[in-house]
């Protein structure tokens, strides 16, 4: 069949899909309505008394409802892809792939099968010939003829058929001009038409690497080193889709957690999940995660905001901000603080006898063996627990012995007194009184009961987190106890200042949170109920050892996604420097380990410009490996003034929106920089920027001004480096890093301004 001939039939069926999509949203629409009608008369009919009946209409018109929006959403561009693949012994069969399942429920069919469906598998990993997929009744194998790919124009109309093995081009990539590699035309025209406003789904153009990845099973970590433009993010939010499509009977969104740096970046990713058909996923900062979890508030010194004074303070004092950083980061710090808490439960076992109006019920023998011994395994606080519901089932029978031992009391006083006196009125008087004084005595007893035991409990238990680890370092004989002596005295001064200045301040550092979080679970213990089934942490290299052991503490199973770069950490100081020396320390050799090298987000010539910065590191994976797309080298511009700084600008941002291309970054070192860059703009500029803060939960990536710090994750059109001079980015590890980030956020275009010397970064 000819192109003009295959693109012609694809129309028709195209045209032929959609006429039945129509069909579809009438009738459900039309159940929906009969739905509703019977609903309404169930709720007059039952005057407000509760009726099961009422509750499943009413989860049908919800499932009317979503299917009904489903199809609505799908009609545009129902499907993405066709392949043809037929059974062993079979027939072939031609396959539309779709971002969501749809089927026709009267025929009992399925028209377009979900990216997510195991037979979907064959369209990203396929290749032609002998192929199989793994399906939930096992290995289906068969052999596919055809992977056909499909663009859409902006209308939503057919343009064009891309064939596996027809379509395919060989295009000059890697380190230079002989480089090559086989890619499909396909993929190449999606990333020349890609725009860098908010992250997008890749439902069409997932890789074989990445669906590997995407597809992996859930019960372990997964940890994916991906360089800068791989796809690690979206590929590790497509994951996520995957994971609620492949176990939805045990897995909802609510059950999944998306860690992200800042609420820059959440803003960024914010439509991916949604467009996946994929909602109520919480999506956080781990210092948002923390503070929720530890019941705080008040104002964070985010990792940004340490950075930022890194990069603005002299050499010595940065000295002691880095290392408490790293300590407080650190394995090392986890096992002090597990030294720590074994200090509290010595001193938390000085325990008295459990008393009921001054009779022992419990023996403080009992307890200390259940405490130290028999519930060791237990955390501190759920210790206290479950000694608590063990002797709350005897508080019964002990409270009866003890009233036992009253009415024997008062029995020998009774007998006593009738041995001593005569019978006569006072006798009788008196009996009368130790008779009521016992009665009122076993009375309190049984009132009092429950409550001394339940205050006895209530004092026991009443460890504060907050105050617990304010005390491991005020406390100068258990702070030395505990670190043995491996923390400086000057630098272990300056964490005690440092801490008791942000409480007096109600400030949080948010390196304290990782240890508080850490205390916290290991004194109260973490509810089953609360685990969470599925965390997906981004930029994971800048989080601690410490803070990444907490959050797969809150992971049922341990089940994470762990994406990240060692090259952007910009971090280092605290952060993940190596990722096999992670997978030991944090999750004890239990953890699978990928490698995403291929860049798809910039041109080949902004990649080989980045990768001259990356190699200069100390502790880089390997260079990003470009792919596909050609374009302009990114241009180093020298000036002298603000004015011909924004002339330039002015030059650039019109030629860059000529061509089609819409979000421009001024890409400052620091905030102070941008305000610096942000006036002179607006007073010499055509154009109008906005200044992004780490603040901002919601933004428009159009023209703006941005922290270097700030761009990790994000991408942009055009990238504008503002003074890249010897000053402003010097040869030590933070700059390197800050610097290779900053160099790969551009999709197309890249301009380096610097005044005077440019940094020997990249000489």
């Amino acid at each position: 069949m000819s192109d003009n001939k295959i693109l012609t039939y694809e129309r028709e069926v195209l045209s032929e899909t959609k006429r039945w999509i129509e069909s579809e949203e009438e009738r459900l629409e039309g159940e929906k309505l009969k739905a509703n009608e019977k609903l309404d008369a169930l709720n007059k009919k039952s005057k407000g008394a509760y009726d099961p009946e009422i509750e499943i209409v009413k989860k049908s018109v919800d499932f009317l409802s979503k299917e009904e929006e489903k199809f609505k959403e799908a009609y545009n561009k129902p499907y993405f892809a066709r392949i043809d693949f037929r059974e062993y012994r079979k027939d072939f069969e031609s396959f539309y792939i779709g971002k969501c399942g749809l089927g026709d429920m009267l025929e009992g069919e399925e028209k377009v099968i979900d990216w997510r469906a195991p037979l979907a598998d064959l369209y990203y990993s396929g290749t032609q010939g002998e192929a199989y997929y793994k399906a939930p009744i096992g290995v289906i194998e068969g052999e596919l003829s055809l992977k056909r790919k499909f663009l859409f124009d902006n209308e939503h109309n057919l343009k064009e058929c891309f064939d596996e093995g027809i379509n395919e081009i060989i295009l000059k990539s890697g380190l230079d001009e002989e480089g090559d590699g086989l890619i499909d035309e396909f993929l190449r025209i999606n990333l020349e038409n890609s725009t860098g406003t908010k992250l997008k789904d890749v439902v069409a153009t997932i890789q074989k690497e990445q669906n590997d990845i995407i597809r992996a099973p859930k019960n372990s970590p997964l940890i994916i080193q991906g360089s800068a433009g791989s796809g690690k993010t979206t590929v590790a939010l497509h994951r996520l889709a995957y994971l609620l499509y492949r176990y939805k009977e045990t897995i909802t969104g609510e059950d999944i957690l998306v860690v992200a740096p800042n609420k820059i970046f959440l803003d960024y990713i914010s439509e991916v999940l949604p467009n996946l058909g994929v909602d109520k996923v919480e999506q956080k900062t781990f210092e948002e995660l923390a503070l929720k979890k530890l019941g705080m508030k008040g104002k964070v010194i985010t990792k940004d905001k340490k950075l930022v004074e890194i990069l603005e303070n002299d050499l010595e004092k940065n000295k002691y901000i880095m290392n408490d950083s790293k300590i407080k980061g650190s394995i090392l710090f986890k096992e002090m603080l597990d030294r720590y808490i074994q200090i509290l439960e010595r001193e938390d076992s000085h325990i008295d006898n459990i008393r009921i109006c001054g009779y022992s019920v419990f023996d403080s023998k009992e307890i200390k063996r259940l405490f130290l011994k028999d519930l060791i395994k237990y955390p501190v606080n759920k210790r206290k627990d479950e000694i608590k519901n063990y002797f709350s089932k005897k508080l019964g029978e002990k409270v009866s012995k003890v009233l036992d031992k009253v009415d024997f009391q008062y029995e020998y006083r009774i007998a006593r007194l009738k041995k001593s006196m005569e019978d006569s009125k006072e006798r009788r008087e008196k009996l009368i009184e130790l008779y009521d004084e016992r009665d009122n005595h076993k009375k309190e007893i049984k009132k009092s009961a429950r409550k001394e035991f339940n205050e006895y409990f209530n004092r026991w238990k009443g460890i504060d987190t907050t105050n617990v680890y304010k005390n491991f370092f005020e406390n100068k004989e258990i702070f030395n106890e505990v670190t043995g002596g491996k923390i400086p005295d000057k630098l272990a001064e300056y964490m005690r200042e440092n801490l008791a200045n942000n409480i007096d301040k109600k400030i949080i550092d948010s390196d304290d949170l990782a240890a508080m979080l850490y205390l916290k679970f290991r004194i109260e213990g973490i509810e089953e109920s609360s685990l969470l089934k599925h965390i997906v942490i981004d930029e994971a290299q800048d989080y601690s050892m410490l803070q990444l052991y907490v959050m797969s503490m809150m992971a049922s199973g341990k089940s994470l996604t762990i994406v990240g770069d060692i090259g952007q950490g910009i971090y280092s100081f605290k952060g993940i420097n190596d990722w096999k020396e992670a997978i030991k320390l944090v999750y004890d050799e239990n953890a699978e380990y990928k490698h995403l090298s291929q860049s798809y987000r910039s041109t080949v010539e902004i990649i080989n410009y980045a990768n001259k910065v990356l190699v200069k590191q100390n502790t880089y994976e390997e260079p990003a490996k470009p792919v596909l797309r050609h374009g302009m080298v990114p241009e180093e511009i020298k000036f002298n003034n603000a004015k011909e700084f924004c002339e330039r600008l002015d030059n650039i941002v019109k030629k860059v929106k000529d061509e089609g291309k819409t979000s421009i970054a001024i890409v400052g070192k620091t905030l102070d920089e941008c305000k610096k860059i942000r006036t002179l703009v607006k007073k010499y500029s055509n154009y109008d920027f906005e200044l992004i803060k780490d603040d901002q939960k919601e933004f428009d990536l159009n023209l703006i001004i941005i922290p270097s710090y700030l761009t990790k994750g994000l991408e942009f059109d055009c990238t504008i480096v503002y003074n890249l001079n010897k000053e402003n980015y010097n040869d030590n590890e933070i700059d390197k890093k800050l610097l290779y980030v900053v160099l790969t956020r551009a999709l197309h275009y890249e301009y380096i301004f610097y005044k005077e010397e440019k940094s020997p970064l990249i000489g």
